[in-house]
């Protein structure tokens, strides 16, 4: 299933989560909704990489996005998911609008064009940028060089693109939007690191619960061991018992 939800200029209701807070789990029989915010300076293919995920095409043309958003299911590691992706405004116009897009998202791909040195200096930015606006600096990040079937015309290195990632500690993938080169990758990895950060979350609380239970647990046995303990202190080598 894929569908475009629309043009969209306000709030971004469809995306909007109280300070990028994750999404909720969902109940039996209900997919995990996955918000996927596409960054990047405007031209270097961003739109191009969404609609070939969504829908399988290569749209040579595509006028300047403002924002839109679409929703895709995926199989991940034997897993469903739906992502709900909004694919965001690169113009300098729009610059804006830049952290509100940050807020409304669990995950993010940062874009730049391997044809294009100024997009890919513009990354570490956009990784200053958006750890500022959530605070954090372990956001589910992705690091995506586009246009690689223009291979020809390369003005960053992919060895340039692979160290920035490591850097930032993200992973790297060079894609091409003609024909369909790594970018199902791209947001499957994407979903993998949020998984991940899940499930770190929850072995963490897990194991605060059951620190917590024993430590309850363990109470009336400690005191009866210090009352043990206190009661058979010796004085030289002379035991005392203490009544």
């Amino acid at each position: 299933m894929a569908g475009r939800l629309g043009d969209v200029t306000g709030d971004m209701p469809q995306l909007t989560h109280a300070d990028g807070a994750r999404a909720p789990r969902p109940g039996r029989g209900r997919l995990r909704v996955y918000k996927v915010v596409v960054l990047g300076e405007g031209g270097v293919g961003k739109s191009a990489l969404v609609l070939q995920f969504v829908s399988h095409n290569f749209i040579e043309y595509h006028d300047p996005t403002i924002e839109d958003a679409y929703q895709q299911q995926a199989v991940i590691d034997g897993e469903p998911a739906l992502l709900d992706i909004l694919d965001t405004a690169g113009q300098v116009e729009f610059t804006a609008m830049k952290e509100q897009y940050m807020r409304c998202g669990e995950g993010f791909i940062i874009c730049y064009s391997i044809c294009d040195r100024r997009s890919f200096e513009q990354v570490a930015e956009y990784r200053r940028l958006l750890s500022r606006v959530r605070a954090a600096d372990d956001v589910p990040l992705v690091i995506v060089g586009c246009k690689l079937d223009l291979d020809s015309h390369r003005k960053v290195l992919t060895e340039e693109g692979r160290d920035l990632a490591r850097q930032l500690n993200a992973p790297f993938f060079e894609t091409s939007a003609a024909y369909r080169r790594f970018v199902d990758d791209s947001f499957h990895a994407l979903v993998r690191i949020i998984r991940k950060q899940e499930r770190d979350k929850d072995e963490v609380g897990a194991r605060a619960a059951e620190r917590s239970r024993a430590r309850r647990e363990a109470g009336p046995i400690s005191l009866v061991y210090l009352v043990w303990y206190l009661s058979r202190l010796r004085v030289g080598n002379q035991m005392v018992i203490y009544i």
